[in-house]
C-alpha cells in the first residue's frame, strides 16, 4: 500500500479532497499544481505553469486543466470537475474516483460502469513538459477517450476573461496540435502517443471559481478557453500517453521519458523520503545560475530564505556542489554588500539587515558538513570581510555599529528583519534599532570570520574584530536581558526595551557562537517552550499578548496582521531543536523526536508530501499560506540530521 493514499469515501467528500493539493516542479522553475481530484481551487493552479521570460519574471498558467471523458456505447462520462457559483461542481467527475496514491507518482483510479481507468502524472525534470499516462485497466465494451484542454495563457497573479484578442488558430503537428493564445508566449504543444482525431471548436468556459482566492479576498472568477476536442480509442490493458509541453516530442519518446522520470524520483514512501523529495523541488537552473525558490506557488527568489534553507536542503545528502552553485548565483545578484531580499516584477529589492549575516551561518554549516575551511576562506573570505567592515563603518538603511559593538539598523518606516510585513506602506511590527536576532547573527558572523582567519593564519585585522566580539559578549546580555522577566528583549531602541515575547531570542541558543551563557540559553528555551512552542512550529507572538492573532485567515490586511503576530513557523523549530540539544542533551532527545514526528500527519493534510508556509498559532494548528515552503522543509530535514548525529554519538560512546 502506498505511504500516502486516499480512498473513495475521502475523495468524493470535497470538503476533504479540495484541501489536499498535488505539486510537481522541475529544474526550469515550472510546475504543475492542482488538488488530488483535479479541481483547481487557486488562480495559481494549472497543469502546465511556466516562466515566460519574454513577458516577465513570473509564472504563467498555460494549460489550466484537462477534462477527460470516457465514451462507451455512446454514453459519455466526464471525469472533469470545476467549481461554479453557488457551490456547484460540474461535471462532477470526482464521483467516479476510487483511489488516489502518491507513490511512485500521483495516480488516480476511476471506475465508470465496467471501465477502470488509471491516470498517472510526471513532470519532466529538465524540460517544460507534463506527461500523463492513461491506462484502461478493464472495460466491458469498446472505449474511447475525449480530451478537452482548458487554456489560460496568463500571469499566475491575474485571471483570464473571454476576449476577442485571443488567437484561436492552431497548427497540426505529429499526433497533436500547437496553440498560442497571445503574442510573446511560448507555443503550447499538446500531443499523444498514438493517432487521434482533433475537432476544432473554440469555446469559452465562463465564471469558473477558485474558492481559495475568494476566501483570501481576491478576484476569483475566470473564463477558460477550450480550442477543441481530441479523441482516441483505447483498448483494455492499453496505455496512452498525453504530453503538454513547450516543445515538440516524438510519440515513441513519451513512454521511455515517463519511465525514466519515475526512476529518477526519490520515492515518497516515508516521512523523511517525502521531505527529501520535496527538497529537490525548490531548485531552479537558468543558464549558469542555480536559484532556490522560497515556496510554491507565488514565491520567487528571496535571499534570506535561500541562506536559511540551503543547508538543510543540500548538506545532509552531501550535495556540496549544489550548495556552492546557489551561493555563487546569489553573489551574482548582489548590489554592493547587499543580497536581494526579494524579486518583484523584473527587479530585485535590497532591503534587509539580516540576510547578509545569514550567509555566514550558511557557510558555517557548509564547513561543518564538508570540512572545507580553506576553500570557503579563499572563495568567500574577502566577501565576508567586506560585509563586516561596511556594517561596522555604517551603510544604507542606517545600519551601523554602536560603541558597545552592537549592530543598529533601520529608521522611519523600514522593515529590515524577517518580521517585515507591511500594511499601507508601514511595518506591522516596528523592529528598528537593536534587534535581538540580528545582533546574535552579527556576533556569530564575527566569530566565524575570526575562526576561519586564524585557521588559515590570515590574522591581519583580526585583533580589531576580536575586540569587537569581546565588547558584544559583554554588552549583549546587559542590553537585552532582564533578570526579573528571565528572557531577552526583542528590540532595544535608546532607552526603550521591547519585551514582547517573540521567538527571535531563540537564535542565541542555536548559533555556533553565542553572546550569552548557558544559563540564559536555558531560560530562553524555557520561555519559548512555555509560550511559543506548538506541534506545528514556533509562534511569532505569545498568546498572552493582547495583539496575538491565533488564526491566519481573512483578507490581505487581516492575514498580514496575523502573519507575525501569532502564526507558527516550522523553520524556527530547527533552531529550537538545535538549542534544546545544546542545553538538554540526552534528556531532550526523545522530546525532539516526538516533535519532529508530529509533522508526519501534515504530509497528508495540505500539500501532499510537503510542508506548508505557516500554521495557526491556535489549535488545531491548521496549515496555511503556500503549500510548500523551502525553509520549513529544510529545517525539518536538518532536525532529522541533528537527531541522527546525536544518536550516533551516543552509540559510539557506549
Amino acid at each position: 500500500m502506498s505511504y500516502i493514499a486516499f480512498d473513495k469515501n475521502q475523495l468524493i467528500n470535497l470538503s476533504f479532497s479540495l484541501q489536499r493539493e498535488v505539486l510537481r516542479t522541475n529544474r526550469k522553475g515550472s510546475y504543475s499544481g492542482t488538488t488530488v481530484v483535479n479541481c483547481n481551487i487557486r488562480k495559481y493552479h494549472g497543469l502546465l505553469v511556466s516562466f515566460q521570460p519574454r513577458i516577465d519574471h513570473q509564472h504563467h498558467v498555460l494549460m489550466s486543466t484537462l477534462d477527460v471523458t470516457i465514451v462507451q456505447q455512446e454514453k459519455e462520462f466526464n471525469l472533469g470537475i470545476h467549481k461554479y457559483e453557488g457551490d456547484v461542481f460540474e461535471p462532477g467527475g470526482h464521483k467516479y474516483i476510487r483511489e488516489f496514491v502518491a507513490d511512485p507518482v500521483p495516480k488516480l483510479t476511476y471506475r465508470v460502469g465496467g471501465a477502470i481507468l488509471t491516470v498517472e502524472s510526471v513532470f519532466a525534470e529538465n524540460e517544460d513538459r507534463l506527461l500523463l499516462k492513461y491506462t484502461l485497466v478493464d472495460a466491458h465494451s469498446d472505449t474511447k477517450l475525449k480530451f478537452k484542454p482548458l487554456l489560460a495563457f496568463r500571469n499566475v497573479h491575474f485571471l483570464s476573461r473571454a476576449n476577442d484578442y485571443a488567437d484561436k488558430s492552431f497548427d497540426k503537428i505529429k499526433n497533436g496540435c500547437k496553440f498560442r493564445m497571445y503574442e510573446n508566449y511560448d507555443p503550447l504543444y499538446l500531443q499523444f502517443s498514438k493517432r487521434n482525431t482533433y475537432s476544432h471548436n473554440p469555446t469559452w468556459y465562463y465564471d469558473i471559481e477558485y474558492s481559495k482566492e475568494q476566501t483570501r479576498g481576491y478576484e476569483y472568477k475566470e473564463d477558460l478557453y477550450n480550442p477543441g476536442v481530441f479523441e482516441v480509442d483505447i483498448a483494455p490493458g492499453e496505455s496512452i500517453y498525453f504530453s503538454a509541453g513547450l516543445g515538440d516530442i516524438g510519440s515513441r519518446k513519451m513512454e521511455p521519458i515517463f519511465e525514466k522520470e519515475i526512476k529518477n524520483r526519490i520515492p515518497r514512501d516515508s516521512f523523511i523520503h517525502c521531505l527529501e523529495n520535496s527538497a529537490t523541488q525548490f531548485f531552479v537552473v537558468h543558464n549558469d545560475t542555480t536559484d532556490l525558490i522560497a515556496g510554491y506557488h507565488w514565491f520567487n527568489v528571496h535571499g534570506r530564505d535561500t541562506f536559511v534553507a540551503l543547508p538543510g536542503l543540500t548538506l545532509p545528502n552531501k550535495k556540496y556542489d549544489l550548495f556552492l552553485h546557489v551561493i555563487d548565483s546569489m553573489i551574482q545578484k548582489m548590489e554592493g554588500i547587499f543580497f536581494p531580499s526579494s524579486l518583484l516584477d523584473k527587479e530585485f529589492r535590497y532591503h534587509s539587515v539580516d540576510t547578509q549575516l545569514w550567509l555566514f551561518w550558511s557557510l558555517q554549516q557548509f564547513v561543518k558538513f564538508s570540512g572545507k575551511h580553506k576553500m570557503v576562506w579563499e572563495k568567500y573570505g574577502s566577501l565576508m570581510a567586506n560585509i563586516l567592515n561596511e556594517y561596522r563603518n555604517g551603510t544604507r538603511f542606517n545600519i551601523h555599529m554602536l560603541e558597545n559593538g552592537l549592530l543598529y539598523a533601520g529608521s522611519d518606516n523600514d522593515s529590515l528583519t524577517w518580521m517585515n510585513t507591511r500594511i499601507d506602506g508601514k511595518p506591522v511590527i516596528d523592529r528598528n534599532g537593536l534587534a535581538v536576532e540580528v545582533n546574535a547573527l552579527w556576533y556569530n558572523a564575527i566569530r566565524f570570520y575570526i575562526t576561519l582567519a586564524e585557521k588559515m593564519k590570515q590574522t591581519d585585522g583580526v585583533d580589531g574584530w576580536k575586540e569587537i566580539a569581546e565588547k558584544i559578549g559583554t554588552s549583549f546580555a546587559g542590553t537585552f536581558w532582564n533578570y526579573e522577566k528571565q528572557y531577552l528583549a526583542d528590540v532595544v531602541r535608546g532607552d526603550h526595551k521591547d519585551f514582547t515575547v517573540r521567538p527571535n531570542q531563540l537564535f542565541v541558543t542555536s548559533l555556533p557562537f553565542s553572546p550569552v551563557n548557558d544559563e540564559i540559553k536555558y531560560l530562553v528555551l524555557q520561555k519559548v517552550q512555555q509560550e511559543l512552542l506548538t506541534p506545528r512550529g514556533i509562534r511569532t507572538l505569545s498568546p498572552k499578548n493582547p495583539n496575538y492573532q491565533g488564526k491566519y485567515k481573512g483578507n490581505i490586511v487581516q492575514r498580514d496582521t496575523a502573519y507575525h503576530q501569532g502564526s507558527a513557523f516550522p523553520w524556527l523549530m530547527g533552531h529550537f531543536a538545535e538549542g534544546y540539544l545544546n542545553i538538554h542533551g540526552k534528556s531532550g532527545f526523545t522530546f525532539l523526536k516526538r516533535l519532529l514526528a508530529g509533522f508526519e500527519e501534515h504530509l497528508k493534510e495540505a500539500g501532499i508530501g510537503t510542508i506548508s508556509e505557516l500554521f495557526y498559532g491556535d489549535p488545531p494548528h491548521k496549515g496555511k499560506g503556500s503549500v510548500s515552503h523551502a525553509w520549513n522543509v529544510a529545517e525539518l530535514l536538518r532536525i532529522n540530521y541533528l537527531l541522527n548525529e546525536f544518536e550516533q554519538n551516543i552509540n559510539r560512546n557506549k
